[in-house]
C-alpha cells in the first residue's frame, strides 16, 4: 500500500461525516430556537424585576475599576511588573529558540494538571504559551487582590470571578493551544473534532439549550445495582424521606443504633458508593445497627416544606421509628454537611425540650457558624437572593443542576475545564467513576426551605446566636449541646471550609473530639482503611484551642483512614452489646429494599 492509499484510509468516511454534520446543524438549529425562547421568557422574568445582572457581579467590577482609576500610580507599577516580567520570558525563549538552556520564569502550582503534558516543556513554543499565561493570570489576580478600599465581600467576588475567567482563559482550553488536542487532531484527521462537537450538542441537549457537561458515563451505574447496594430495607417513609435500616453482618452490635442525616443538596449513596469505600456498609460490618435518611427529591408540591419540615418529618420522625423498628430508645447519630446542620440545630432542640435519646453526635464536614463560609458567600447577597428566590417561588424549587453548577464553580479547572477538554476537544467519552456519578444525580430544593437557609444561615448567621432562630416553637441555642461530640473536617474543603467547621469546638458545651481530614468535602470523608492508605488526618488530645492554627500546629499526623478512630471513640458510647437485629423483627415491618423508591428519583430536564 503506498503512503497517499493509506492517508486516504485514514481520513473520515465522507458520506458518513456528511451524515454526522448534518444531524449536528439540524440539532443545533433546534437548541439554538429553544434557548432563544428560554432567554427571551428569563429576560423578561428578570426586566420585570429590574433583575439584569441576577449574580450583581457588574457593580463589583464597578465598583473595583473606580478604586483602581483612584490609583493610577499603583496600576502604572503593576503594569510594569508586567512588563518586566514579559521581557524575562522573552530572553528565556530567545535563548531555547538558539538551543541554549534557560530556567523557566514561572512555573504552574504543583498539581496543576493543565500543563501535565510532556509537550508544555519540551517545545520552546509551547512553553512560552504557558509562560506566557501564567505571568498574565498571576498579574491580573495580583492586581485585583492589592486594589485597597474594597468592601470583603466585593473583593471576594472579585477575586472569584477574576479567578473564573483566568482559569477559562487558559491556553489549555483552546485546540489551537493545546499540545495534546493538536496531536489527537492530526492523528485522527480531525475526527476527535467532530465527535466532540457531537458530544458538545448531546449535552445542550440533555440541558434543553444549557450546557450540561457529562462528567461520568451514565449508564455504567444503577441505583440499586452497582452503586448503594448495601443490604437492607426501608422501614419507615413520610412525604420528606425514608429510612433505611441495613441488615447485620456481626452476630451482636452495639445496643444504640446509628442514625445518619447525610445533606438533601445531594443523595445519600455518597456515603455507600461501591462495597470497597462504602461507610454504611463498613459500619455494619463493626457491629453497628446503621439508619439512614434517604431524602426525597422534591417538586412542585413540597415548595411550601420549612427548615422546620425537615427537622420534624426528618431526625425526629426517624428517632421514634427507630425506637419501633428495634424497641431501643437510645441512639448515637451522625449529621453530614447541611444534614449536620440541622443535626446540631435538633440536639439543641431536644436538649430545650428534655428528649435525651440521642447520646452521642458526630459531625462529617458541618458548618453552624457562617461568619467566615468560604467561597461560596460570593453567591449570597440581596440582589443575587432575590433573584434566586424569584426563580425558586415560579417552579417551586430549585433545580440542582443549579447548585450543582456552583459546586462545580469552586473548582473550576477539575470540574468544568478538564471535561470540555475531554469531551469536546479530544472527542472522547468520559470515564466511569461512581463518585462522579453521584455528583451528577442532583436533588432540587423547596423553595421556602432553601430561602430559609440561605438567608438565616448564610446571609446573616443566625444560627449561632443563641435564641435567634426558633425552629418548630422552640429557640435554638446550639451550646445546649452538652453531649460526646465527634467534629471531622477536612483539610482542603471548599464547601465547609475546616477554619469555619473548627468554630464548633468553641460552642458546643460537651467533651468535643476534632478531626482534620486530608483532602477535600467528599474524598476526604470517604476515605476507607487501605492498605497502602489513601488519605492521613490529624488529631489532639485535650481541651481544643480557640484558633484553629493552633489546634493544627500541636496536632498529631496519622496515615490511614479516620475510620478506625470514629470507631474507638462511638465504641465509648455504644451502650454495651446486644444480639443482632434485622429489619422487620420488631414493630416496623419493610417496605421495600434499600435503597428504595425515593433516591432514584431523577431531578430530569
Amino acid at each position: 500500500m503506498t503512503e497517499a492509499q493509506d492517508t486516504q484510509n485514514k481520513l473520515p468516511d465522507p458520506v458518513e461525516l456528511s451524515r454526522t454534520m448534518a444531524s449536528i446543524a439540524e440539532r443545533s438549529q433546534r437548541i439554538v430556537q429553544e434557548f432563544i425562547e428560554q432567554q427571551n421568557a428569563e429576560s423578561g422574568d428578570r426586566d420585570a424585576l429590574g433583575m439584569t445582572d441576577p449574580l450583581n457581579i457588574g457593580n463589583a467590577f464597578l465598583e473595583l475599576t473606580t478604586k483602581m482609576m483612584a490609583d493610577p500610580t499603583r496600576l502604572f507599577q503593576a503594569q510594569m511588573g508586567l512588563w518586566q516580567d514579559y521581557m524575562s520570558l522573552w530572553q528565556a525563549a530567545t535563548s531555547r529558540m538558539l538551543g541554549g538552556r534557560a530556567e523557566p520564569v514561572v512555573a504552574p502550582e504543583s498539581g496543576d494538571r493543565r500543563f501535565k503534558d510532556q509537550a508544555w516543556e519540551d517545545s520552546y513554543l509551547f512553553d512560552y504559551i504557558k509562560q506566557t499565561y501564567l505571568l498574565t493570570a498571576r498579574w491580573m489576580q495580583k492586581t485585583v487582590q492589592d486594589v485597597e478600599g474594597l468592601d470583603d465581600k466585593t473583593r471576594r467576588k472579585v477575586d472569584f470571578y477574576t479567578r473564573q475567567f483566568v482559569d477559562a482563559m487558559a491556553p489549555s482550553n483552546f485546540a489551537m493551544t493545546n499540545p495534546e488536542v493538536l496531536r489527537a487532531t492530526l492523528e485522527s484527521r480531525g475526527e476527535n473534532l467532530v465527535k466532540g462537537l457531537e458530544n458538545l450538542v448531546g449535552d445542550l441537549e440533555r440541558g434543553h439549550g444549557k450546557l450540561d457537561i457529562r462528567m461520568t458515563d451514565h449508564e455504567a451505574f444503577e441505583v440499586g445495582v452497582n452503586v448503594a447496594t448495601t443490604p437492607g430495607k426501608v422501614i419507615y417513609e413520610n412525604e420528606l424521606m425514608q429510612l433505611i435500616q441495613y441488615s447485620p453482618t456481626t452476630e451482636t452490635v452495639m445496643r444504640r443504633p446509628l442514625l445518619i442525616v447525610p445533606p438533601w443538596i445531594n443523595k445519600f449513596y455518597i456515603l455507600d458508593l461501591r462495597p470497597k469505600n462504602s461507610f454504611i456498609r463498613w459500619a455494619v460490618s463493626q457491629g453497628i445497627t446503621v439508619f439512614v435518611v434517604s431524602w426525597v427529591n422534591p417538586d412542585e408540591r413540597l415548595a411550601r416544606k420549612s427548615f422546620d419540615d425537615y427537622l420534624l418529618e426528618g431526625p425526629m420522625a426517624a428517632l421514634d421509628a427507630i425506637e419501633q423498628a428495634t424497641g431501643e430508645r437510645e441512639v448515637n447519630a451522625i449529621g453530614y454537611c447541611i444534614g449536620g446542620t440541622l443535626m446540631s440545630a435538633t440536639v439543641a432542640r431536644m436538649a430545650a425540650l428534655g428528649d435525651d435519646r440521642i447520646k452521642s453526635i458526630t459531625f462529617f464536614t458541618t458548618m453552624i457558624d457562617f461568619a467566615e463560609a468560604g467561597e461560596l458567600s460570593v453567591f449570597i447577597d440581596e440582589e443575587q437572593l432575590a433573584a434566586l428566590e424569584d426563580r425558586m417561588n415560579k417552579a417551586g424549587y430549585l433545580d440542582g443542576r443549579a447548585m450543582a453548577t456552583t459546586f462545580n464553580m469552586l473548582r473550576a479547572n477539575d470540574l468544568i475545564w478538564s471535561f470540555v477538554i475531554n469531551n469536546y476537544l479530544m472527542g472522547k467519552e468520559p470515564f466511569p467513576f461512581d463518585l462522579l456519578y453521584w455528583n451528577s444525580d442532583s436533588t432540587r430544593m423547596p423553595a421556602a426551605m432553601h430561602s430559609f437557609y440561605l438567608r438565616r444561615m448564610y446571609q446573616q448567621n443566625d444560627l449561632v446566636k443563641p435564641g435567634c432562630i426558633t425552629l418548630a416553637n422552640v429557640p435554638i441555642d446550639l451550646s445546649k449541646n452538652t453531649l460526646p461530640t465527634f467534629v471531622l473536617s477536612t483539610k482542603e474543603d471548599h464547601i465547609a471550609p475546616w477554619k469555619s467547621t473548627y468554630a464548633a469546638t468553641q460552642t458546643y458545651k460537651g467533651p468535643v473530639k476534632f478531626v482534620l481530614a486530608m483532602s477535600g468535602h467528599i474524598a476526604g470523608v470517604v476515605n476507607p482503611p487501605a492498605d497502602p492508605p489513601k488519605y492521613g488526618y490529624w488529631t489532639r488530645k485535650g481541651k481544643a484551642p480557640k484558633d484553629p492554627e493552633k489546634w493544627l500546629q500541636g496536632a498529631t499526623h496519622v496515615e490511614g483512614s479516620w475510620w478506625p478512630e470514629w470507631r474507638a471513640w462511638l465504641a465509648r458510647f455504644g451502650g454495651g452489646e446486644v444480639p443482632a437485629r434485622v429489619p422487620g423483627d420488631h414493630d416496623l415491618k419493610p417496605i421495600e429494599d434499600a435503597p428504595g423508591r425515593y433516591v432514584a428519583v431523577k431531578t430530569g430536564g
